[in-house]
């Protein structure tokens, strides 16, 4: 329903008789009446409730949307969907190959090596098998029985006579070394427990997987809203 722009000699000649029945408009400067260019959605004057139903609109013309794609449009959005998410499993696993990590690109989850990296930090690795470890170099290791893996220095070198080397770390920002964390009865690590060695980084660029990590709903809306995207693209 629109309330149109009604005015005093209208109102006053709305109140004729059709066919019998007697109808009457009610005048804008009567009691319960709406203002003047109101819009009365479902008995409600949306001006008092502002931005009510922006995200109903929102959801229905996206669904709005999906409905006018014929099935060709549709296929073809699909497609090219599973291409992007092909492309980046290729670059993904393109890096593997070339830097030797099995993760080419981690992100710093603690503080314990500031003030050289900081949480959130995005740090690039490298991992070739010929190149020994050196006293002062920064390692993401793995540690039996935990999931995520450590970056920390290493500070201290041990060789045996066989040609073994082991090595021990520490973060620059704690007072003691990593044998704390290492599994019980563990005291160095060797090369077989390293990811990789840090090469460069990007300072903060890590705090959105930080983020989707703490809140897995803004996770899944996201990912949600990347792929509405990519399927409602039109070409241009």
């Amino acid at each position: 329903m629109h309330a149109g722009n009604c005015s005093p000699r209208l109102s006053r000649h709305a109140g004729r008789e059709r066919g019998g029945v007697k109808k009457r408009t009610t005048s804008p400067e009567e009691p319960g009446a709406p203002a003047v260019g109101a819009v009365v959605l479902r008995g409600r004057d949306e001006r008092s409730e502002p931005g009510i139903g922006a995200c109903p609109r929102a959801a229905m013309d996206l669904f709005g949307d999906l409905r006018r794609m014929n099935k060709r449009q549709l296929y073809y959005q699909v497609l090219n969907f599973a291409m992007i998410v092909s492309s980046a499993l290729m670059i993904w696993k393109g890096l593997i190959v070339i830097t030797g990590s099995e993760s080419p690109i981690v992100v710093v989850l603690s503080g314990s090596m500031e003030p050289a990296f900081h949480r959130g930090d995005l740090l690039f690795l490298t991992n070739f098998h010929d190149d020994p470890i050196r006293a002062g170099e920064i390692v993401v290791f793995k540690v039996e029985g935990r999931d995520i893996p450590i970056v920390h220095r290493v500070i201290k070198i041990h060789e045996k006579e066989n040609g073994n080397i082991k090595f021990l770390t520490k973060g620059d920002n704690n007072e003691v070394d990593d044998r704390g964390l290492y599994k019980e009865g563990q005291n160095w690590l060797e090369k077989k427990d390293v990811v990789g060695r840090a090469r460069g980084f990007l300072p903060y660029v890590g705090m959105v997987t930080i983020i989707m990590n703490d809140y897995p709903k803004f996770k899944y809306a996201l990912l949600a809203v990347m792929g509405a995207y990519v399927l409602l693209k039109r070409e241009s």
